[in-house]
């Protein structure tokens, strides 16, 4: 798969992030099955539980423009390595498509792809009864 549009868009939309507290700037791109693109930075709060990530930023905007088919997402941050989404977005982007593409990229162009599923095994396994 070719997350270089998709890398693009994170890395841009990284520069709008609100990270007065951690400075850690970190920007998503989430591509629809409709070939819609949807953007989302990390918005931080001095209660750091109220911190919104990108990756979940993203997927918020798509659904509340009634986008519920994902195909890829990328994920751009200023970090030696690639970071991967927290457990909390991996459980997000699971709900909608475990197998998920997932590129997760750096600064330097560096990047490491997986899917949902390789990253969170089991994610609906014994929840609700499932």
């Amino acid at each position: 798969m070719n997350f270089d549009a998709l890398v693009a868009a994170a890395r841009e939309v990284r520069q709008s992030a609100y990270a007065p507290y951690s400075h850690f700037q970190v920007g998503a791109a989430l591509r629809t099955a409709s070939g819609r693109i949807f953007c989302g930075c990390n918005v931080e709060n001095l209660s750091f539980g109220l911190t919104i990530c990108a990756e979940r930023a993203a997927v918020f905007a798509a659904v509340a423009a009634g986008e519920t088919q994902f195909e890829a997402i990328a994920v751009v941050a200023d970090s030696v390595q690639p970071v991967t989404p927290c457990g909390a977005c991996r459980q997000v982007l699971a709900e909608f498509s475990s197998d998920l593409p997932i590129c997760s990229a750096n600064l330097q162009d560096q990047r490491f792809e997986s899917t949902i599923a390789e990253l969170l095994p089991r994610a609906k396994e014994g929840i609700l009864g499932t």
